[in-house]
């Protein structure tokens, strides 16, 4: 039996780990010869580590959801058990009507879960606070609904504006109003559909026991931006064939499999292919050979943001800020809207610069992206502008980062699911097609991570694991 290709195309953590997963780099068998390809000059995506003034941070994402196990079981898989390690603090604050207040406990992505908690917060205002007391009656729901609306009409507006839009806003750039609670908050789905107390239900999910001396959130020694280059080691280790610069411009289905046209003029023949691009490029890459599909994937909707990190010597911070940062409801019409502290945050990084404190912002959300387009100095003083009125930093950085991510994050409305399963049946008319990414079933990397094995799960019927002959083949570069 011929050896099985599968191109994958996208080198972010998705497609790193269908990679993995597919040459046996994270585990288990192998079951196919595999070709990366990734248009950009790095792998890795979102997941990117820098420098900072002399300072090894992170350019992306930072931490990671421990309480999915994807993440960090594939870590342990590319031998960065070790290199794990949880925030050295999770106290974080709000910045609202005007002062910096605790992010109350006992409450989920924003909801709350306990009232006297909230109070004593001092997020809200007394008629906010009233209001949430005094929880609107509402049916079970039934269908999909926007998290922000929901909320609003059981606990009244401001609960949204001071808590539920600066969570959200964290994870995907977005706005309540829109995101869909079954995509987004799907722990909050029984409770809706309940059709009890909201505030009763959330204290239920605040208060369940958890996985005994597991952390919330992890990272890693030297920053996330570790984990694509250990996964991309580990790739190369098993045989996969990683090609950066290298964009696919055409993709067409064959009657035994896909033909992948590259810019360079090369051609490459696939028994299957995985799709861990953006949903813009997938429907680019789809519309000969499955229209349905690309249109659905046209209609997906992307945020942009921007981060700025700001290097300072601690000799010149009287007293470095506290806590882990804090967020900014976009109702108090800040530039930014979030700081994170995290030289504070992590103790790798106070460790590795005891002498710098790293901290950074970001900038931008959905349709509010014009900070993307200023001069990174703007995007500078900006920043610092915020920071002196929440914590009164008047110090100025040694150096300074920015980072864009123009069209970042996808956005998951109401009715996102019921998207994502016409997108997937659409490309399994097609067959030997598997997409996976941020686009489909969660931001996080643990979502991402989980994508991709699911879609080279899907692909079992093209593929059989490599054994005895066919793995000399493929050690040797056949």
């Amino acid at each position: 039996m011929s050896q099985a290709h599968v191109v994958v195309i996208g080198g972010g953590i998705a497609g790193l780990t269908a990679a993995a997963v597919l040459s046996g780099a994270a585990g288990g068998a192998a079951r196919a010869r595999v070709t990366l390809l990734e248009a950009s000059d790095r792998l890795g995506g979102k997941l990117w580590g820098g420098e900072v003034g002399g300072v090894r941070v992170d350019l992306g994402a930072e931490s990671m959801l421990a309480r999915r196990p994807e993440a960090v079981d594939l870590a342990r898989a590319v031998g960065l058990d070790g290199e794990l390690e949880p925030p050295t603090t999770a106290r974080a604050a709000i910045w609202t009507r005007g002062a910096l207040r605790p992010l109350p406990g006992g409450q989920v992505m924003g909801v709350p879960g306990d009232l006297a908690a909230l109070e004593a917060s001092g997020v809200l205002s007394a008629e906010g606070l009233e209001r949430a007391r005094h929880e609107g009656a509402g049916e079970a729901v039934t269908d999909d609904v926007a998290i922000g609306r929901y909320v609003a009409d059981r606990l009244g507006r401001e609960v949204v504006d001071r808590l539920v839009e600066p969570l959200l806003g964290g994870v995907y750039a977005g706005r309540a109003d829109e995101i869909s609670l079954r995509a987004a908050v799907p722990a909050l789905l029984p409770v809706a559909r309940g059709g009890g107390s909201l505030v009763a239900g959330v204290h239920e999910l605040a208060t369940r026991p958890q996985t005994a001396g597991t952390p919330v959130f992890q990272g890693l020694r030297g920053g996330l931006g570790t984990l694509p280059t250990a996964v991309a080691a580990a790739c190369v280790g098993a045989g996969v064939d990683l090609r950066t610069r290298t964009a696919v411009t055409g993709l067409r289905r064959t009657p035994d499999g896909w033909r992948v046209a590259t810019g360079d003029g090369g051609e490459l023949h696939a028994t299957a292919v995985v799709l861990a691009v953006p949903a813009p490029a997938a429907a680019r890459l789809l519309r000969a050979d499955a229209p349905a599909a690309a249109v659905e994937l046209d209609a997906v909707e992307y945020a942009g943001m921007a981060l700025v990190t700001l290097a300072f010597r601690r000799s010149d911070l009287p007293e470095p800020p506290a806590g882990s940062g804090f967020l900014v409801p976009p109702v108090d019409g800040r530039r930014i809207k979030a700081s994170t502290f995290s030289s504070n945050k992590w103790g790798w990084l106070e460790r590795s610069a005891p002498d710098a404190f790293v901290l950074r912002t970001s900038l931008g959300r959905l349709r509010e992206e014009e900070p993307l387009e200023l001069p990174d100095e703007e995007l500078v003083a900006g920043s610092l502008a915020d920071l002196g009125e929440a914590i009164g930093l008047t110090a100025r950085p040694y150096d300074t980062a920015v980072t864009r991510w123009r069209a970042g994050l996808p956005q998951y409305p109401v009715g996102h699911l019921d998207r994502v399963a016409r997108i997937r049946a659409a490309a399994d008319r097609v067959g030997a097609l598997a997409l996976c990414g941020a686009a489909y079933d969660g931001v996080g990397i643990p979502a991402c991570i989980a994508s991709a094995r699911t879609a080279v799960a899907g692909l079992d019927g093209v593929l059989t694991p490599l054994t005895g002959e066919n793995v000399t083949e493929r050690t040797m570069g056949a």
